[in-house]
């Protein structure tokens, strides 16, 4: 037997697969999707088996070491699908194949993640322990057969003598069982029948006949509780489900109701979890033991076999694309496997892509529509605060408006959510005497002052100085920090209401394992009055007792050079509005700007997204940009910046010569020209027909992956330009 193995080494950038032959003893255990160990040179590494065959090359194969995993860890659809997605992405196959899996299931050289195992001891004959107890002078002896005996438990074992002795006496046995490392606690929510407006979109769901069906509900419609239904009717079915959610933040609420409904037929993965806990979570996967997952975008992966539905909460998520290689879009790969599995899938959100219901209006995907809230409780009254106007009055970061709403909600020991999304306590450092912006020396960018560490900070690539006053240009003690962020914020409104109990929810807050779920139970529990963060806690948070909900600084995204600017600001003021007044209390929203007339904005007070629909679908048609055309970025990084902008140029102008219609931009700087000491130029490229494309960019990846000056990365519909 002889068999093809993929391994992750770099041979000239490309995928390539080496032959190696079965020993004999090894050949039961040969099956697709497996990891080996195989020598290679002098190395020896793990790879995937990806061909199984007779044909002897006309040179001597070595033998492969040993078959790693019991199951298929990559089954028959995975290892289509990983083709599909190399192909479509322009990337490679490994990168795919290693993207889909937990760390503990990856093909390296090395791997640490191995099955927890914990050690027992039990009884060998229980009418021999019993003849023990009544002979045996050894109290501590007793007292171990007794709790055996009487409670039959087990019982860990230690390095006690006289469980040794025990042993040796052969009166009890050491054991191993297996344990899986999650053992989270949820609490458990009320789970409640459908409404009418509910029943009616289910309904439309389930009679539709189309693959993929948009879901479109106001927020606190109650999308979730026709997520459970529909899940419930394909397990009756004997078929699995994948739910996705945008943000680790959501999980614990996300998983507490599907407990509630589900029990423990759920796995969980998420980036939140240990390595250990997303090996385990997987093997759970991988044994049939469940068949529903719950995570974020790799979740997708999860290696079901019988898919009969796919739900992508918040659809409209910039989370959902992976922005390093690969590129996978997790709403392209859904569509995929429920077109393989013949499996509905669901895109959810109260403000969808323009691209998602452009297709649904046009009839390529089902819309069906939720225009209540489920309880009845109204959608939130909004009020724009034009800041230019409070600036003048010298109110930088709070209104009036939103300080006097602020007042009214403490008294009346309501919650409040307010929203800013910029973490840190300073924007930005500046020189008073001569204009000089502290930047990261490895990234054009600004740096971050953190109050809590006293340290600037970049929040790309990681560097961090202590902070100084001192320029370090012209070496005056006028450095002052400018503009401000989530920490920043807290100080001030523990400066104005001192009794207020805040939490921050950011990157800062919640680097620790666990920390989103501690934050939001926390708030669930009005442990505290005030939950202040960046957008993590715009979508999917659900706070009967928050009735306001302040936009510090609704104008962050409008300023970014980029054409899905206004979708993006709509989205995140629409989302963070839904979470005022979802239960029977009235909510309030008031959303600082210093573009009150913005039409993004404008129309986020009215809750009406066909509105806002109607205008930002009349631009993108004038302007040519999705979804009237597919875009795909070029971007080309080098450590030498004339050397990198000269091979960029001779992309763009092979680019130009191939195509006909289609539109090359640039290349031009990137928007973040340096990250880590390497420059970056892009060319964007505006297309009908995505096929020709495609295959147009894997002749680029050909002509460049042997440069090892450049690096050259593909993006498929860029989440931001």
């Amino acid at each position: 037997m002889i068999i093809d193995v993929l391994v992750e080494i770099n041979i000239n950038k490309k995928d390539k697969t080496f032959s190696y032959s079965v020993p004999k003893e090894l050949e039961s255990e040969i099956k697709l999707g497996k990891r080996v160990l195989v020598p290679f040179g002098k190395q020896t590494l793990e790879g995937f088996i990806l061909k199984i065959h007779d044909t002897k090359p006309d040179y001597e194969l070595k033998d492969i070491i040993k078959v790693i995993d019991k199951e298929e860890i990559l089954n028959k659809e995975l290892l289509e699908l990983g083709k599909e997605i190399s192909d479509s992405n322009v990337c490679n196959l490994v990168s795919v194949y290693q993207a889909m899996l937990p760390r503990g299931y990856k093909a390296k050289a090395k791997e640490t993640i191995k099955d927890k195992k914990v050690s027992y001891v039990r009884i060998i004959d229980r009418i021999k322990a019993n003849e023990f107890l009544k002979t045996s002078k050894s109290t501590k002896q007793k007292e171990i057969i007794e709790k055996l005996l009487i409670k039959d438990e087990k019982t860990t074992i230690g390095l006690s003598s006289n469980i040794k002795i025990l042993i040796d006496k052969g009166l009890i046995e050491k054991y191993e069982v297996e344990e899986y490392r999650l053992k989270e606690e949820y609490t458990a929510s009320k789970v409640y029948e459908l409404n009418e407006y509910q029943k009616e979109a289910y309904n439309q769901i389930n009679n539709s006949t189309k693959d993929i069906i948009v879901l479109n509900g106001v927020t606190g419609s109650g999308k979730t509780e026709i997520y459970m239904t529909l899940i419930d009717d394909q397990l009756k079915l004997g078929k699995e489900a994948i739910m996705l959610v945008p943000e680790i933040s959501l999980t614990p609420q996300i998983i507490a109701r599907f407990k509630a409904h589900f029990n423990e037929d759920i796995a969980i993965l998420h980036s939140g979890l240990s390595d250990g806990e997303k090996f385990d979570e997987y093997k759970k996967i991988l044994r049939k033991e469940v068949k529903i997952v719950v995570g974020a975008r790799s979740a997708i992966f999860a290696p079901f076999t019988n898919l009969g539905i796919i739900i992508i909460d918040e659809e409209h998520s910039d989370t959902y694309k992976q922005e390093t290689n690969p590129r996978y879009d997790a709403k392209e790969v859904a569509f995929l496997r429920g077109k393989h599995n013949h499996a509905k899938v669901i895109l959810g959100s109260a403000t969808p892509t323009i691209e998602s219901y452009a297709r649904a209006k046009h009839g390529y995907y089902d819309l069906v529509k939720l225009e209540k809230r489920a309880n009845d409780a109204s959608l939130p009254i909004v009020n724009i605060v034009d800041m230019s106007k409070e600036f003048k009055r010298n109110n930088p970061m709070f209104s009036k408006e939103l300080l006097l709403n602020i007042e009214d909600r403490l008294n009346k020991n309501e919650q409040i959510m307010l929203l800013l999304n910029k973490r840190g306590y300073s924007s930005y450092l500046t020189c008073q005497s001569c204009g000089t912006v502290r930047k990261c020396p490895n990234c054009d960018i600004t740096l971050t002052y953190h109050k809590t560490s006293n340290m600037n900070r970049c929040h790309y690539c990681g560097y961090a100085e202590n902070n100084s006053n001192i320029c370090p240009e012209c070496k005056k003690e006028s450095m002052k920090l400018m503009g401000y962020g989530t920490e920043k914020v807290e100080e001030e409104l523990h400066k104005l209401f001192p009794n207020m109990r805040v939490l921050r929810m950011d990157m800062d807050t919640t680097s620790k394992k666990g920390s989103h779920k501690e934050i939001i139970e926390k708030f669930m529990n009005h442990e505290a009055d005030c939950l202040l963060g960046t957008q993590m806690i715009a979508k999917g948070l659900d706070f009967p007792l928050v009735t306001l909900v302040g936009v510090i600084q609704a104008d962050t995204i409008l300023n970014l050079p980029d054409f899905r600017a206004n979708e993006r600001t709509y989205d995140l003021l629409s989302q963070v509005s839904g979470r005022a007044g979802r239960s029977n209390l009235q909510g309030k929203v008031i959303i600082q700007t210093f573009n009150p007339d913005n039409y993004a904005i404008k129309l986020s007070k009215n809750h009406n997204y066909e509105e806002f629909y109607n205008e930002e679908i009349a631009i993108r048609k004038k302007l040519i940009y999705p979804p009237f055309t597919f875009i795909s970025l070029v971007k080309v990084g080098g450590r030498d910046f004339n050397y990198t902008i000269k091979e960029a140029n001779k992309i763009g102008e092979y680019l130009r010569r191939k195509v006909d219609k289609e539109t090359v931009l640039g290349p031009s700087v990137a928007s973040l020209s340096k990250i880590n000491n390497i420059y970056y130029f892009e060319i964007i490229i505006k297309y009908k027909d995505k096929e020709h494309m495609i295959s147009l960019l894997n002749e680029v990846k050909l002509l460049t992956e042997n440069n090892s000056k450049i690096h050259v990365e593909f993006d498929i519909n860029p989440i931001s330009l």
